[in-house]
């Protein structure tokens, strides 16, 4: 008999069981050997889908291939058990008598660590022992009764691997799980083994998936060469002498003498000597408008030749800085093909698995949720330019979408762009991930801001060596770059729209361009409706995440052609702005907020250092609502109270605000006025997420209620809650949903993306067509969805995953209609 793994939709080709096991198998096994497991990654993808080896298996599949219209229940068979029950049986209950007691506790931690992944291939990894003291792992791998289980056993021994191969092949993955284990540093052995069971689940979803998509595409290339060495440091080299190209015709263009070039110069090739160094965390802290982007990508492309790195990510906090930076990459490699910008996740939560029970259908007949399962990215190009809510998410969320890119980010540099802005909740799960990233996962890491937070401050401290600062005397370097005068306005009165309004008016009578940076987006958008009253003839230009990508891109260029051509303009933006945005005004207005911001904003005053010293004014807006701002409302006051103690004595913080010094002070004080917050603390559970994902035995509270609950100690080494954990886990407070927008140059691409999505796609072609909808996307809050659905603007596609707006529901100047009444408005004061 045949036993079917999958059938191609377009030919009717079957792919068997053994082939599918096999070729996983050896995806999975590259991808594992990126940090020495290839066997653990192996035994995963080696025993993934043992339970399509059944003949209840067999028959479900067949019928749902014959009765598409009216196909069997949907996870009525259990076929991603058998592999961890197997696992289980062999390897985890003590065998009687003599026996190597190490042996047996690195058999059995492995039985648990791929035996959940196994499980959980259709969901996300399980809890060892949930809030209720349940075992969702013991329920499935020592409880479940499976029909056929023993007939599958024999059938793998047969056709995938002989019984004492597969042993042998146990015992080299026991080895690898040793060698991990013995690696130096200060890591609990929880906390070991939750990084790996990431990356074990991680290497055998993406190389399932994988496998699966070559096969229904009947691609007969196998991708487990994808990322070769040889190809990507040639890949490299090339980048790396187009980069300086162009750093050589900057550094001889017309103004390349002046000091805050030459200091420019001197940065980028500090950042080359580093190159050479082995990979760990560095920091780099050139100040705003240093050419940053540059010097780090001098450093990544560099390094990345030199120890054989597979990516250069980019991890930036908004997606702002996403568009601007990776143009800016794009123009200098010029491969557009090999770099990709993932700012959001445009298709809505996958389904999971409920219960941890199988959706089967889905893995069998392709159908329009398992095209968007397998469409989704990886995170496998060369250079890839995403947030820090993606990259967070890899390593924290629930659901495989995610944690499928998690194997990618090992042998890779990755650059953190304003690293500042870190949500303090997750500080610790931050430190944490990039620990593990830089002694397990052989990845280099560039924290890189002009405002360093002190990130070993906090209790879960970033495992980072001293004299990793690739600036050479930063106070010097900070004062030479010094342009701006931070005028204090905000201790002294505070200023409603209507104010707002007319001290921008009276700017203007001196400065021919203003940029006014606000916190929340309803008061953005009130003081645009104000300045843009009547027929003026200065132009006045909104921005904020209400709009999408695209029409940001199209704002800022706009902006910019005023400012080249000394033009009056007006911009008003929330703090997207600020963070590595290249563009200079005569004068910035930001309102009261953190250091970190406003040594932000004023980087956008005044950048290149023309026009002598130029005004940033610091204003307390009294109609911002921060009480859902917990953090800038903090950073707000802090900084109210440095700018008093500065009225009191000019000598306080080196007598400059924006000092290292100055920043040092405020991220202490910052830090420590959020300390209660720095370990993502979840209410429901009076628990922190650092204790659910890798508490010890001896402060896991829920092992120590287990036994005194049920009088016996819980049968297994590892006690913790992956699942709960990301069920809980987010990066922004609320949780946001990705809309794609009607927006497009002449009013046609984000449309024609809609329309598209009506339409039938192959896999490849709804690949292609999500990365497109990126940079016409946004993300609503639930209240807005809400609002949005009342107001019958929005409209689903593919079974509901994804949703667009109506036409009305997105205006022209400022983005996101709720009332979904938008006309074409102007922009003129």
């Amino acid at each position: 008999m045949e036993y079917i793994a999958h059938i191609r939709e377009s030919d009717q080709v079957i792919q068997t069981v053994a082939e599918h096991l096999l070729e996983t198998r050896q995806l999975a096994e590259a991808f594992g050997d990126k940090i020495g497991i290839r066997h653990i990654t192996g035994l995963a993808g080696m025993l993934h889908d043992l339970g399509k080896y059944t003949e209840e298996f067999q028959h479900y599949i067949r019928l749902a291939v014959q009765n598409p219209d009216n196909p069997p229940k949907r996870g009525s068979v259990d076929h991603s058990t058998a592999g961890g029950k197997l696992l289980y049986k062999l390897f985890h209950i003590q065998p009687q008598g003599a026996f190597d007691q190490q042996d047996f506790m690195n058999k059995a931690l492995l039985s648990e660590v791929v035996g959940n992944a196994i499980i959980s291939h259709h969901a996300y990894l399980q809890d060892f022992l949930d809030p209720t003291l349940e075992s969702k792992f013991l329920d499935r791998v020592r409880d479940r009764e499976l029909e056929g289980f023993d007939h599958a056993v024999s059938l793998f021994y047969e056709q995938v691997m002989e019984k004492s191969a597969f042993f042998r092949y146990v015992n080299q993955a026991g080895t690898e799980l040793a060698h991990y284990m013995k690696r130096e540093d200060k890591t609990d052995i929880e906390l070991k083994m939750m990084f790996l069971s990431k990356f074990v689940f991680s290497a055998l979803i993406d190389a399932d998936r994988t496998n699966t998509r070559c096969f229904e595409e009947n691609n007969a290339k196998n991708e487990k060469n994808s990322n070769a060495p040889m190809n990507r440091q040639q890949l490299f080299q090339t980048y790396y002498e187009r980069l300086m190209e162009r750093i050589n015709d900057l550094q001889s263009g017309e103004n390349a003498d002046t000091t805050i070039n030459l200091l420019r110069k001197q940065m980028s090739e500090q950042c080359e000597q580093f190159a050479d160094k082995p990979s760990g965390i560095l920091t780099l802290s050139i100040p705003t408008g240093g050419g940053k982007t540059l010097a780090s990508l001098r450093y990544a492309l560099k390094h990345a030749v030199t120890f054989e790195k597979k990516h250069i990510i980019y991890v930036v906090p908004f997606t702002t800085i996403i568009e601007q930076n990776a143009q800016e990459v794009r123009e200098i490699i010029r491969d557009d093909a090999n770099l990709l910008e993932h700012h959001s996740n445009v298709v809505m939560n996958e389904v999971e698995d409920i219960d941890g029970e199988d959706h089967e259908l889905e893995d069998v007949v392709v159908n329009t949720h398992q095209k968007l399962k397998l469409a989704k990215d990886n995170w496998d190009s060369p250079i890839i330019f995403t947030t820090m809510v993606q990259f967070l998410n890899v390593f924290y969320a629930d659901g495989s979408r995610n944690i499928r890119r998690l194997h990618n980010l090992s042998e890779s540099v990755i650059i953190f762009d304003e690293v500042q802005k870190v949500p303090t909740h997750c500080i610790s799960l931050f430190n944490q991930a990039l620990n593990f990233l830089k002694t397990y996962a052989s990845s280099s890491i560039v924290l890189c801001t002009a405002t360093q937070p002190e990130l070993d401050f906090v209790h879960n401290k970033l495992d980072i060596e001293p004299d990793t600062e690739m600036v050479h005397d930063l106070d010097h370097v900070i004062e030479k770059f010094k342009r701006v005068e931070i005028v204090d306005k905000a201790t002294d009165d505070t200023l409603d729209t209507e104010k707002l309004a007319d001290f921008v008016e009276q700017i203007l009578a001196d400065e021919s361009s203003i940029l006014v940076i606000l916190n929340t987006k309803a008061v953005v958008k009130n003081l645009y409706h104000r300045l843009t009253e009547g027929n003026g003839t200065i132009p006045v230009y909104h921005l904020s995440t209400s709009m999408c990508p695209a029409h940001r891109n199209r704002i800022l260029e706009e902006v910019k052609q005023h400012l080249e051509h000394k033009k009056p303009v007006v911009c008003i933006s929330t703090q997207l702005i600020e963070a590595g945005v290249d563009i200079s005004f005569d004068c910035v207005i930001r309102s009261l907020a953190g250091m970190d911001s406003i040594a932000q904003a004023a980087g956008r005053c005044n950048r290149h250092g023309r026009d002598g010293t130029k005004q940033v004014y610091v204003i307390d807006h009294e109609e911002e609502d921060l009480k859902r701002l917990k953090e800038i409302k903090i950073g707000k006051e802090i900084t109210r109270k440095m700018f008093i103690d500065l009225k009191r004595d000019e000598t306080c913080y080196g007598g400059n605000v924006l000092s290292a010094q100055a920043m040092e002070i405020y991220f202490k004080k910052y830090y420590t006025e959020l300390e209660t917050d720095l370990n993502y603390f979840i209410p429901q559970l009076r628990r922190n997420m650092t204790e659910l994902l890798s508490a010890n035995r001896r402060e896991n509270t829920y092992y120590r209620s287990y036994y005194d609950e049920k009088g016996t100690i819980l049968p297994l080494f590892l006690a913790n809650c992956y699942k709960t954990a990301a069920e809980h886990f987010q990066v922004i407070e609320d949780h946001t949903t990705a809309i794609i927008v009607p927006y497009g140059d002449g009013d046609k691409e984000g449309k024609e993306i809609i329309a598209d999505l009506n339409g039938q796609q192959s896999i490849e072609d709804l690949t292609s067509l999500l990365r497109r909808a990126q940079q016409f996307t946004i993300n609503i809050f639930h209240y807005e969805k809400k609002q949005l659905d009342q107001n019958k603007a929005l409209v689903s596609f593919l079974d509901g995953k994804i949703l667009a707006l109506t036409e009305g529901a997105y205006h022209d100047s400022y983005g996101l209609n709720l009332e979904n009444d938008s006309p074409h408005g102007g922009f003129f004061i």
